[in-house]
């Protein structure tokens, strides 16, 4: 396995490489990410700041503040939700798996904020649930 991970947008405007090891990979399906992206849950990979890397695109990135405690970065040529930061989870940037090309370190752990899973999608799998 390689010990950097590329990522990309859907236009690929946006470039960004993340160094191996992450610190976790969790899908959350709080209201908010469900909002963000038009989806059940996001997958999410958080990595140390010091392993996240803009390489190219760095004027495309959008960021929004969600709340008054986080912001999320999106491209603004096409719309993709790539990234998270919070003062909840500091020195961390939170990076979507679905738009990293290739395998990281690990699998997804648990299913975070389930306490606001939509009920119209069944799980299939034994990760832990845990509420916001």
């Amino acid at each position: 396995m390689s010990e950097t991970v590329e990522g990309r947008c859907l236009c690929h405007a946006v470039h960004y490489r993340i160094e191996l090891p992450t610190l976790w990979c969790s899908h959350c399906h709080c209201s908010m990410c469900q909002q963000a992206h038009g989806a059940a849950f996001v997958t999410w990979v958080g990595v140390a700041e010091e392993r996240f890397t803009v390489t190219a695109g760095k004027r495309a990135i959008a960021w929004h503040a969600s709340s008054t405690e986080a912001e999320r970065g999106f491209c603004k040529e096409c719309g993709s939700s790539l990234f998270f930061r919070s003062e909840r989870w500091p020195g961390e940037v939170h990076v979507t798996r679905a738009n990293l090309v290739g395998d990281i370190d690990r699998e997804p752990q648990a299913h975070a904020f389930y306490d606001a899973h939509v009920d119209w999608l069944k799980l299939g799998d034994d990760l832990p649930r845990k509420a916001g």
